[in-house]
């Protein structure tokens, strides 16, 4: 096992109706700016349950945050943000929402050029305070210090990091997720399941217990996933569903183990260029991505194919994997999703050339000729 810290200052607050205590977390008299997406928030009751926890505040709203945040959407909420002098960033929405407010907090009091936080891991010195009201479970964003961006006018989809960024609290009521449309809740569950696969699927290091809290995160994804899906309003399945997606991405399982995310820098080109969804993204590169660093993920694929699946050959492992993607109404082939050209993989490629981008994965071997193999693949019919 690797050395490691780790710390997590992000207070969970769980559970049916505890968007009302909020109101012990938050001092009378703050100014707090409500950020949120597209509406859902106000017709899921959300809106209405945290304008009442928020009475003894002075709130301003901006809305409008899209999925795979715009830069461009988020300055202007910086831009209100330095104005009104918020206090409090409080994001109420799913991890786009999240990820976006993250940024806004970090720009706020940023001096220069704010797109640098992105673009070139610019030193975020402070923050506002942000919490989150979490309505969509996939990202963990509620309780991590990462968020990914998007600018459309240059194309580009890039993450950052800072611990800063950590939220101070976040509220997980299962019972606001129930009104999510079924392609959405899919998306989560392989969000949730990518998430710890790029923390787990690597090389082994000795790291039992957290290859067993993976594993366990991974079983049970697989497990109440389905359930979810079929009966929404099911607290016991959705509840388990919601604490796996934050238990997948808040840092625990990550302690002391080698980590990939070549999936998820391959995918957010994928979405960058044709605005795919995120887990779908990665469900059309994983899979390939482990047939073609078979060799290098040996010991993890053959040990991850038994103890999750039963399977006694890497292969099966994979192949159970793209089962349950597909299952859950995810494609497994970016060559089912409309609008995806033949040049792909040259196109990706370049795209990491000219960033200077040339390996990735836990030991630098997914370079750009792998990447466009991994792309080749999911292009096949």
């Amino acid at each position: 096992m690797f050395n490691f810290e780790y710390r997590n200052p992000t207070k969970i607050i769980f559970g049916k109706g505890q968007i009302a205590t909020i109101a012990k977390e938050i001092s009378p008299g703050t100014k707090v700016m409500l950020t949120c997406g597209g509406g859902s928030i106000k017709a899921n009751g959300v809106h209405e349950q945290t304008m009442r926890a928020l009475a003894g505040c002075e709130v301003i709203e901006f809305g409008g945050i899209e999925p795979n945040p715009e830069y461009e959407t988020l300055m202007r909420a910086v831009e209100l943000g330095r104005k009104e002098k918020v206090g409090l960033l409080l994001a109420a929405g799913g991890g786009s929402v999240l990820d976006g407010t993250k940024f806004i907090a970090a720009a706020i009091p940023f001096k220069g050029d704010e797109w640098d936080i992105v673009r070139k891991g610019a030193a975020v010195e402070s923050a506002t305070p942000l919490a989150t009201i979490l309505t969509l479970p996939a990202t963990g964003s509620e309780s991590n210090p990462f968020a990914v961006i998007s600018r459309r006018g240059t194309g580009e989809k890039l993450a950052f990091s800072s611990d800063h960024c950590y939220p101070k609290f976040a509220v997980l009521d299962p019972e606001t997720t129930y009104s999510l449309p079924r392609k959405q809740v899919a998306n989560g569950i392989v969000d949730a399941f990518m998430h710890t696969m790029e923390q787990y699927l690597t090389f082994p290091v000795h790291a039992e217990l957290n290859d067993r809290f993976a594993e366990s995160i991974l079983q049970t994804l697989i497990e109440v996933g389905p359930k979810t899906l079929a009966d929404p309003n099911d607290h016991d399945a959705r509840a388990t569903f919601v604490w796996s997606a934050t238990m997948a991405l808040n840092g625990l399982i990550g302690c002391g183990v080698p980590q990939d995310w070549a999936t998820h820098m391959i995918g957010h080109e994928l979405t960058a260029l044709y605005g795919i969804d995120h887990a779908r993204t990665l469900a059309a590169v994983a899979p390939h991505l482990y047939r073609v660093c078979r060799e290098n993920k040996a010991e993890k694929l053959q040990q991850y194919a038994k103890r999750v699946w039963g399977e006694e050959s890497a292969e099966a492992g994979i192949r159970r994997t793209e089962e349950f993607f597909e299952s859950l109404g995810v494609p497994t082939r970016l060559a089912r999703y409309e609008g995806v050209q033949a040049d792909t993989p040259a196109l990706v490629v370049s795209r990491f050339e000219a960033r200077g981008e040339r390996k990735f994965g836990e030991r630098g071997i997914v370079d750009l000729k792998a990447v466009e193999e991994i792309l080749r693949r999911s292009l096949a019919a």
